[in-house]
This record gives C-alpha cells, sequence and structure tokens, in this order.
C-alpha cells in the first residue's frame, strides 16, 4: 500500500522543481532575445500549406518586416509560422521561433534562425508580448484566437501599452469581427465601442508594415 505521506512529499518536491523550471525558461527567454527588440509577432494556423495564400501572405509579411528592420517573432511550427520565418530569414533579417513542447505536435520550421523551446505556455506568451511592437494575425484556429483575445485583453486593461494589432485578411476575419461588434458591443454591451479601436483589419502585408511604422519609431 502506497504510503499517502510519500506521495504528498513527492508531489511537494516535484511542484518545487517545476519552480526552478519555469525561473529557467524565463531566464533561457530574455537572454536569448534581449537583442531582438524591436520586434512583431506573427500569429497563424500550422495547417496552412504552402499552396495556400495564406502561406504566401506570411511569407511576404517576414520578408516586408525584416527589410524594414523588424525582427519576426512566431511560434516556430509549419504553416503560417513557417511562412513568416522563411520570408524573414530570406530578406536576412531575425527570425525567431519559439517553440512548444506538446504530446502531440509538429516539428519546428527549419527558418528560425533564433530558436527557443518552452515547456510552459504562460512564459512562451510573455516572451511573445514582451519583445513585440506589433501582432499580426494571419488566420488561424483556436491558438490564433487565444493570442489575439489575450493582447486585447492586455491592452483593454492597460496591462501593456498599446501597440498595433493587426488581422491579415479581411474575407477570413469579416463575420467575427461582424459579430464583436453586433454582440459584444452593440447588442450586449460587453466592450466599449472604442474597444473597437484596438485592432485594424486589412488584406496587404504592405499596409500592416506601412501602419507599424506609421506608430512605431526605429
Amino acid at each position: 500500500m502506497v504510503d499517502k505521506q510519500y506521495v504528498i512529499d513527492e508531489f511537494s518536491m516535484n511542484e518545487s522543481w517545476r519552480i526552478f523550471r519555469i525561473i529557467s525558461e524565463f531566464v533561457d527567454g530574455f537572454e536569448t532575445l534581449s537583442e531582438v527588440y524591436p520586434a512583431v509577432s506573427v500569429f497563424g494556423s500550422s495547417r496552412v500549406l504552402e499552396t495556400d495564400p495564406v502561406y504566401e501572405m506570411g511569407r511576404q509579411v517576414g520578408r516586408l518586416f525584416a527589410e524594414a528592420g523588424f525582427s519576426v517573432i512566431t511560434g516556430g511550427g509549419p504553416g503560417a509560422m513557417e511562412a513568416a520565418n522563411r520570408g524573414a530569414a530570406e530578406a536576412g533579417g531575425k527570425s525567431v521561433g519559439l517553440c512548444i513542447h506538446l504530446p502531440k505536435e509538429q516539428a519546428a520550421n527549419p527558418y528560425s534562425n533564433i530558436r527557443l523551446d518552452f515547456r510552459y505556455f504562460f512564459i512562451r506568451k510573455v516572451m511573445f508580448v514582451k519583445y513585440a511592437v506589433a501582432y499580426i494575425i494571419l488566420p488561424g484556429g483556436f491558438g490564433t484566437m487565444d493570442e489575439l483575445f489575450e493582447a486585447l485583453t492586455l491592452i483593454q486593461t492597460s496591462r501593456i501599452k498599446p501597440f498595433p494589432l493587426i488581422l491579415l485578411g479581411k474575407e477570413y476575419w469579416k463575420d467575427l469581427i461582424s459579430w464583436i461588434k453586433k454582440n459584444m458591443s452593440m447588442k450586449h454591451s460587453m466592450i466599449d465601442a472604442k474597444d473597437l479601436d484596438l485592432f485594424l483589419c486589412l488584406d496587404e502585408p504592405e499596409a500592416a508594415v506601412a501602419a507599424v511604422k506609421k506608430i512605431v519609431i526605429l
């Protein structure tokens, strides 16, 4: 029979060591990324194929921002993340991949010339926002939505300074934006009308770069 006190002590010991793992991930992140500022964090689906127009859009985003003097940070995976890393690397810029350990997850893409691996989502999220002067949101799924709404929440609640938050691909985002306006804002007053100004929806990567450069002075 297993001693309950032993189980509790073992759990406590593992939890204590987890604290050190968390600290070490923060330290590695801060030390590695200290030279990538200013950067844009680019999010999008890992399921996007190279033949998809979204992939080309991501590649253009990475290239144009790198050419404009920004580092490009992604989640380090395939699809839209690979596209943005690829564009940045091809332009000779700093192409950063922040990879996450998951039970069944894609391999890291080969276009990151700066790479970090994370065990904890929340530490990775800190790195995305800490060194970013803008978020570029390509079409994506739950993970992309998570980053989008977390950034909106942090800006709305003044936990971080406002920065450009740009959704690319009007056709993809139009129904979500309509729902936010109609239900969150107008019908139920869950957000203020001014909160709709926290993000911008565009179609062209060039317009996204121009919008960021208009606000961010290098």
